[in-house]
């Protein structure tokens, strides 16, 4: 059975497709930008807008019962693979131990205009 998750305090999905769907125990994140819910915007640096994906990443696994430990496997797109070591800075700072399975790309855009995008799935 699959369930659709959204929380109001992450950004709306920009496109057709759902913040988040679970199913028999796992949850699958959609890929969340650095948009500020609050305000519809996104802050400037690598830093700033990691942190921002990541937070609204944990909001939506708090609406699904799940916290950022149940994080099994995650894909960070950056914009600019020379982005990646502040990147993973931040991203150290909300995985500090039992880190996921995680791969990184270089992509060649990322919607609006984005430095980063990063999704996540949950397990229990």
């Amino acid at each position: 059975m699959k369930k659709i998750i959204a929380s109001p305090l992450a950004p709306k999905a920009v496109g057709p497709y759902s913040q988040a769907v679970e199913a028999n125990g796992t949850l699958y994140i959609s890929g969340q930008l650095p948009i500020d819910a609050a305000t519809g915007k996104m802050p400037d640096s690598i830093e700033a807008q990691t942190r921002q994906a990541l937070t609204n990443l944990s909001h939506i696994a708090a609406e699904a019962g799940y916290t950022l430990a149940d994080a099994v496997k995650a894909t960070v797109l950056l914009d600019d693979i020379a982005d990646f070591g502040a990147m993973n800075g931040v991203y150290a700072e909300f995985f500090a131990e039992k880190m996921p399975a995680r791969v990184c790309y270089e992509v060649a855009k990322l919607p609006m205009g984005a430095k980063v995008e990063i999704d996540l799935t949950l397990a229990r």
